[in-house]
């Protein structure tokens, strides 16, 4: 079960429940690798809709990854995800939000 109070968001992938959490170290890979000039821009990307499938992938991606799945962006990318892409979207987007949420707000 995830624990949204350490920042963790469920996944369903391959028919098997996930939690995935950020880590610096992956924040910092997320940073270089989508190309973000800092992780503000990533979150205004969500937080505008103008996010790319390839955000959403390396989101989760590194979610899976820092809640100890190694697993690769081509693996997530042919993995069946509930929810579909709007699914991965919507865990994507939860787990940024969780990843700089201030202890004391909902973590809804």
């Amino acid at each position: 079960m995830a624990n949204p109070w350490t920042g963790e968001v469920a996944l369903v992938i391959d028919g098997e429940r996930r939690a995935m959490k950020l880590t610096l170290g992956a924040l910092a890979e997320l940073e270089d690798g989508l190309g973000a000039a800092s992780l503000v821009e990533l979150v205004e990307r969500f937080e505008s809709s103008a996010f790319s499938s390839r955000d959403v992938l390396a989101l989760i991606t590194a979610g899976l990854r820092g809640g100890g799945l190694e697993v690769s962006q081509a693996e997530v990318g042919r993995a069946e995800i509930d929810g579909g892409p709007m699914g991965a979207a919507r865990a994507a987007a939860q787990l940024l939000a969780r990843a700089f949420m201030v202890p004391g707000q909902d973590a809804a």
